[in-house]
């Protein structure tokens, strides 16, 4: 994508000289006849869509002293069709400096936003750490915003007195709107994690955080997992994709929740508590969970991404992040065209036994 932008800045900035030149040269060969002379105008007009306020007038200057020679030429100096000439250059050149001015302003204030929203994916979706207790993690976030890092899609891993507690989810919505719901689950859910003895006080938490912030039609899908160190694993599943459980040796599992649950923001529609899914973890097993931008994915066909079936591939390399990595890459090649939806991968994997001893944050 690189290579393409800084081709089309290169172009934009030799366009208005390649058009003043082709002018200047049609009409050298047109003769006096011919009044080519207005399209001089071009110029700067080309000029402010890629140029600053200062080039924009360099360009200008340079239109009206080849009108002014090209004039000569023709012998059409000093005429009244001349002048008009003149003075349209000059209003296009005033117009073009303004909208270079503006742009240029414009531009400064999205570079601005973009500062603040590269603080805000540090604060909101911190990085996260390789090594979480006896688990390895990998993270990617691909937002459907163009330009934008962060979304409606959320993730954490903690290690917790009570193990490593994993939460990724999904927002209703799009935009700051999404931002923010995302900003409340991810801050009830560090400070219940490390309160609560069970997944459902974790997710009740959250619930109580969102009754106060959300509408009665918003929620989020979410899927919180807690990993002992006895190679057990808890997950509580609130609406969400269910995870894929891949072992170094058998097919891809996907880990459904025992019954459908309501998202969170919905809970009270039910009276009885989400029910959980255990399991057992052998040293390698690999855990993906991800939100459904990247299930819904569509290739040109229309044929949605088979997760699923292309889920070996994170078992091809040894190192999460680059198994990790692998997989973007294919989703990308499936889609040929930016995602329609935010899309985030969580890769979790457990450690072999000699590292289980390992119980901090590295």
């Amino acid at each position: 994508m690189e290579p393409t932008a800084d081709g089309s800045r290169r172009f934009l900035s030799v366009l208005p000289f390649g058009m003043m030149g082709v002018v200047t040269a049609v009409d050298l060969l047109a003769g006096p006849g011919v009044g080519y002379l207005p399209l001089l105008s071009l110029g700067p007009a080309f000029a402010s869509l890629s140029c600053g306020v200062r080039r924009t007038a360099a360009v200008g200057a340079l239109a009206v002293a080849l009108c002014a020679m090209l004039g000569l030429y023709d012998q059409t100096l000093g005429t009244r069709a001349n002048s008009l000439t003149f003075a349209s250059i000059g209003g296009v050149i005033a117009a073009g400096m303004l909208a270079a001015g503006l742009r240029e302003r414009n531009e400064r204030e999205l570079a601005d936003v973009r500062t603040v929203a590269e603080v805000a994916q540090r604060v909101l979706l911190r990085p996260m750490p390789r090594k979480v207790g006896p688990v390895q993690a990998a993270v990617r976030y691909v937002s459907a915003a163009a330009h934008a890092r962060i979304g409606g899609d959320l993730y954490e891993v903690v290690l917790t007195p009570n193990g490593v507690r994993v939460i990724v989810g999904d927002v209703q919505g799009k935009g700051l709107d999404a931002v923010e719901t995302a900003a409340v689950v991810l801050g009830a859910f560090r400070e219940a994690a490390y309160d609560e003895p069970e997944l459902n006080g974790v997710a009740g938490r959250i619930e109580t955080a969102l009754t106060r912030h959300l509408t009665s039609e918003q929620f989020v899908t979410a899927i919180l997992v807690e990993i002992q160190p006895d190679e057990s694993a808890t997950l509580l599943n609130q609406g969400h994709p269910s995870p894929l459980l891949l072992h170094r040796a058998g097919p891809v599992e996907a880990v459904d929740p025992p019954e459908p649950a309501p998202p969170l923001g919905l809970s009270g529609l039910v009276d009885a508590p989400v029910p959980a899914r255990s399991l057992k973890l052998e040293p390698g097993d690999r855990m993906l969970l991800y939100t459904d931008g990247v299930v819904e994915a569509r290739d040109q066909d229309g044929a949605f991404y088979p997760l699923a079936d292309r889920a070996e591939r994170l078992l091809a390399a040894d190192d999460p992040e680059a198994a990790l990595d692998a997989l973007v890459r294919d989703l990308t090649r499936f889609r040929g065209a930016p995602l329609d939806d935010d899309a985030a991968m969580l890769l979790l994997q457990w450690r072999a036994s000699a590292d289980r001893g390992a119980h901090r944050l590295s």
